[in-house]
């Protein structure tokens, strides 16, 4: 029962961390039909962002901060960069989007180094939250899940609650009328896009303290969310939602399971490969994903 209900928090707050990744991912797809291959850069920058900030203001100021930066950088990158090659397909837009994730892995090094940093968890969260059966549940993994489910929230309420969502929702179906209307939607995917890249910058401040802060960090969960993306179904955030905790509880209770499957080969060995093992199933069985919907 012990080892059930650890597991569960901590791939809840794992899989949570995935859905903040994957939440901007899926946006920027969804309403610019961008793969964004350098999404997990901006988590990265989030991450180092967040790590200089708190050096010189606290953590908490940078918690603000750092997702703010990473967003107006990725605005820019969308208005002086993406959006001049938008027009000649798909292949160069992501083309262009992994140049950028080369350049800010070589940046990060050169301005931070090769190495970790100290970037640590803040003195207020540092310590159990509560104790389950005499072991401890750390305070900032209660924490990385109410930043997770408030995140999620704002979302579900600045899309469906509010004039901007309005606008938004309706740029992704009608963009000839929005703009016939008024609206500037250039501008408009120019924030949103934006506004993905701050939410990977967000998960970054949160989940960089959390884990490691380091130039690999980036490609350690870029091919998990873009596996979260697709498992959950392309542009759907509610299924970005479920696939990011369906794998993080998976991982989690597969690490802990020391049961032999092949000769020597244990579960917990194959815990890495699991997302991409549902990945190659949801494929075969729904390749629009499992909250996908099939193009007409």
């Amino acid at each position: 029962m012990e080892f059930f209900t650890l597991s569960l928090l901590n791939g809840l707050s794992y899989g949570l961390m995935l859905f903040m990744l994957s939440a901007g991912l899926t946006l920027i797809f969804s309403m610019l039909g961008v793969l964004n291959l350098a999404h997990a850069s901006f988590y990265m920058l989030g991450a180092y962002f967040a790590y200089s900030t708190s050096l010189l203001l606290g953590f908490w100021p940078a918690l603000l901060l750092a997702p703010l930066l990473v967003g107006l950088l990725g605005a820019g990158f969308e208005k002086y960069c993406l959006r001049r090659v938008h027009a000649f397909g798909h292949v160069p837009e992501m083309l262009v989007t992994f140049g950028l994730n080369t350049v800010l892995v070589e940046l990060v090094q050169l301005v931070w180094g090769r190495g970790p940093v100290d970037y640590r968890i803040p003195a207020g969260l540092q310590g159990p939250m509560f104790s389950l059966f005499g072991t401890p549940f750390p305070a900032y993994r209660g924490f990385m899940v109410l930043v997770a489910l408030m995140m999620l929230l704002a979302l579900w309420l600045l899309l469906t609650r509010t004039r901007i969502g309005l606008v938004v929702q309706a740029a992704l179906t009608h963009p000839e009328m929005v703009q016939s209307l008024g609206h500037n939607v250039p501008q408009v995917f120019m924030w949103v896009f934006g506004g993905g890249a701050a939410l990977a910058g967000l998960a970054g401040v949160v989940g960089g303290n959390a884990f490691v802060t380091e130039p690999g960090m980036a490609a350690t969960v870029g091919s998990v969310v873009f596996v979260v993306v697709v498992v959950g179904g392309m542009g759907s955030l509610m299924g970005a939602f479920c696939a990011s905790l369906l794998i993080g509880i998976a991982q989690t209770f597969a690490v802990g399971v020391d049961i032999s499957l092949f000769g020597q080969v244990k579960v917990s060995q194959l815990a890495p490969l699991l997302p991409y093992l549902l990945l190659v199933t949801v494929l075969v069985l729904k390749p629009q994903g499992l909250w996908g919907q099939r193009a007409d």
